[in-house]
């Protein structure tokens, strides 16, 4: 059974660090592109960032330009999602979902697997 699992969420105070991980199981990742998105209480889900599948493209919601870095490890099957100077506004539940194909944005349309997600508070 193919499945996507993050892992790494937790409550944090504000101007702290996380690293989340997205492991896939059943489901080579090296030739699929994968997008981390986030939702809120009470908001639509939003895309966060996007990696292609050899890791050379990349793009990220204005909201986290500068602060969130996403990268892969295709040996271990491994997307992750290194977020630093965190905020209230970053709290939500975040979602790794992964696809054929690199569009460049946000679009879920071509994202075919996803997550359950891990939970990121970012209080003080």
């Amino acid at each position: 059974q193919s499945q996507l699992v993050e892992s790494g969420g937790g409550s944090v105070q504000p101007g702290g660090s996380l690293t989340l991980s997205c492991v896939a199981s059943g489901l080579p990742l090296k030739d699929r592109a994968a997008c981390w998105f986030r939702q809120a209480p009470g908001k639509e889900r939003e895309g966060v960032s996007c990696i292609s599948n050899s890791g050379v493209s990349t793009i990220y919601a204005d909201s986290v330009k500068g602060r969130f870095t996403v990268s892969r490890d295709n040996a271990k099957n491994t997307v992750y999602l290194q977020m630093n100077s965190l905020k209230p506004e970053d709290t939500g539940v975040y979602r790794c979902a992964v696809g054929w194909y690199y569009l460049g944005s946000f679009d879920t349309d071509e994202l075919d697997y996803w997550g359950q997600g891990t939970q990121v508070t970012v209080s003080s």
